[in-house]
C-alpha cells in the first residue's frame, strides 16, 4: 500500500527555515518565519500567559474532555474579544479548533458540505495554506486581484471588478486584519464597499483573523470583522490565538458561523460539532483555558493588552525605521509603504532572483514571493537588511 504513495510539494517556509539553520554564516537574518520575536530573536512567552498557567496549574482539578465544541467559555471570551457586541450571542454558532488553521480547515469543510458546488474567491496572493487546504479538498478556488505591484498597496478597483464575477452562494474569502502575506490592507470605505457587494450578489463572507492586536491595536482591528458580521446574514470566522497570545504551540483557534436566524445556528452548532468528532473529536483545551482565564480575568487581560500593545509599537517602530533607512539609502520615497503596511509582514514585490540574491550574497532569508517578516529584525539589523537591499536592486 506504502508505495503508491507519491512525494508531496515541499513546504517552500520550512524549507526556507531548514536552509538558514544550516548556514554557516554568522552574519544572517531570518525574516521567512512567521512568528513574533523579539529584539533578542527570542519568541516570548507572554507575562499574562504565565501567571494564568500557574493559575490553572494550582486550580485545575481533572483533564477530562471538554466537550465536542470546546469550552464553551472560552468562545465566549473570544466572541467578546472579536465581535464585541455587534453580533447578538444567539446567532453565532462556535467550535474550538487546533489553531486558526483548524478553523479553517473546519470552515472549508462546511462550505463543501453545505454547498459543494460553492467557489472560494481567495486573494492573489494569500497565506499559502488556504490554497494548499482548499485545493487538497478539492474544491474550487478563484483568484481576485489584491495586491498592486506598483503601489505596494491594493489593487481595490481590481478586487472589485474580480468580485462582481462571483455567484451567489460563492464564498469570499477575506483577511480581518494585517494582511499575509503583503500587510496591505483596506480601509473602512473599501470594507464597506465589499460588503455592499457581497449582499448584493448573495454572497457569503469568510474571514481569517490570525493577528488581531498586531496592526492598529485590538479595538481598531476588529473593526472589518465587526462590521462585516453585523451587515451580513451569514458568515464565518476562523480565529487564531498563535500571535496575539503567543501561544504557537498550544494550537488554539476558534470558528465561527453566524446566522441571523436563531434556528439556524442551532443547525450550525450542531453542524460543527459533527465536524470536530469527524476530524479530532475533542479540541485541544490547555491554550483555549489560558486565553479564558486571562481575558476573564481584569488584572490578567489588562497586562496581556498592555504587553500586546508593546509588540504591536515595537513592529511599527521597525517599519519606520526601516522605511527611512531605505530612504536614506536609495534617495528615494519608493519604500514608504513599509511603514504603511501593517501586521508582522510586508511584500516589498522584488522579483525572485532578486530574494535569491539577498540569500546568497547577503544571508538574508525571506520567503519567495519577497514577504519579510518585520519582527525578524531589529534596531542593529534594519540598516543591514536596507543597504543589501539596495545593493541587490529591489
Amino acid at each position: 500500500m506504502f508505495e503508491n504513495l507519491k512525494p508531496q510539494p515541499a513546504d517552500k517556509i520550512l524549507a526556507l527555515m531548514q536552509a538558514y539553520r544550516e548556514d554557516p554564516r554568522d552574519q544572517k537574518i531570518d525574516l521567512g518565519v512567521g512568528v513574533y520575536k523579539n529584539a533578542e530573536g527570542v519568541t516570548p512567552v507572554m507575562r499574562a500567559v504565565k501567571a494564568a498557567e500557574k493559575r490553572i496549574l494550582e486550580e485545575q482539578e481533572s483533564k477530562a474532555y471538554t466537550g465536542l465544541a470546546g469550552d464553551p467559555a472560552f468562545a465566549d471570551a473570544m466572541i467578546g474579544l472579536i465581535l464585541g457586541t455587534s453580533v447578538p450571542r444567539g446567532n453565532i454558532a462556535a467550535v474550538a479548533t487546533p489553531g486558526g488553521t483548524g478553523a479553517c480547515r473546519q470552515a472549508f469543510e462546511m462550505i463543501r458540505m453545505a454547498n459543494p458546488s460553492a467557489r472560494v474567491f481567495v486573494s492573489n496572493p494569500t497565506w499559502p495554506n488556504h490554497l494548499s487546504i482548499l485545493n487538497y479538498l478539492g474544491m474550487e478556488t478563484v483568484q481576485y486581484r489584491y495586491f498592486d505591484g506598483e503601489t505596494r498597496g491594493v489593487d481595490f478597483d481590481g478586487m472589485i471588478e474580480d468580485l462582481k464575477t462571483a455567484n451567489a452562494g460563492d464564498v469570499i474569502l477575506l483577511h480581518g486584519c494585517c494582511h499575509n502575506p503583503t500587510g496591505a490592507n483596506l480601509n473602512m470605505v473599501q470594507w464597506q464597499e465589499v460588503v455592499n457587494l457581497i449582499n448584493e450578489r448573495g454572497l457569503v463572507a469568510m474571514i481569517d483573523i490570525a493577528y488581531q492586536g498586531f496592526g492598529d491595536g485590538l479595538e481598531e482591528d476588529a473593526q472589518a470583522t465587526r462590521l462585516v458580521a453585523s451587515s451580513v446574514n451569514r458568515c464565518l470566522i476562523a480565529a487564531s490565538c498563535s500571535k496575539n497570545f503567543g501561544v504557537y504551540r498550544e494550537r488554539t483557534g476558534l470558528l465561527m458561523a453566524i446566522s441571523d436566524d436563531p434556528a439556524q445556528t442551532a443547525l450550525n452548532q450542531s453542524t460543527l460539532a459533527f465536524l470536530n468528532r469527524q476530524n479530532y473529536s475533542f479540541p485541544p483545551d490547555h491554550g483555549a483555558r489560558v486565553v479564558t482565564t486571562i481575558l476573564n480575568d481584569e488584572a490578567l487581560r489588562a497586562d496581556w493588552a498592555a504587553e500586546l500593545e508593546e509588540v504591536r509599537l515595537s513592529m511599527l517602530g521597525l517599519r519606520q525605521q526601516l522605511a527611512d533607512e531605505l530612504q536614506a539609502q536609495s534617495g528615494s520615497d519608493r519604500f514608504g509603504f513599509v511603514a504603511q503596511h501593517r501586521g508582522m509582514f510586508s511584500r516589498l514585490g522584488a522579483a525572485p532572483e532578486l530574494v535569491e540574491k539577498l540569500r546568497a550574497d547577503h544571508g538574508i532569508y525571506m520567503v519567495g514571493d519577497s514577504r519579510l517578516n518585520i519582527a525578524g529584525l531589529n534596531a542593529t539589523t534594519v540598516p543591514i537588511l536596507a543597504k543589501a537591499i539596495i545593493d541587490v536592486g529591489v
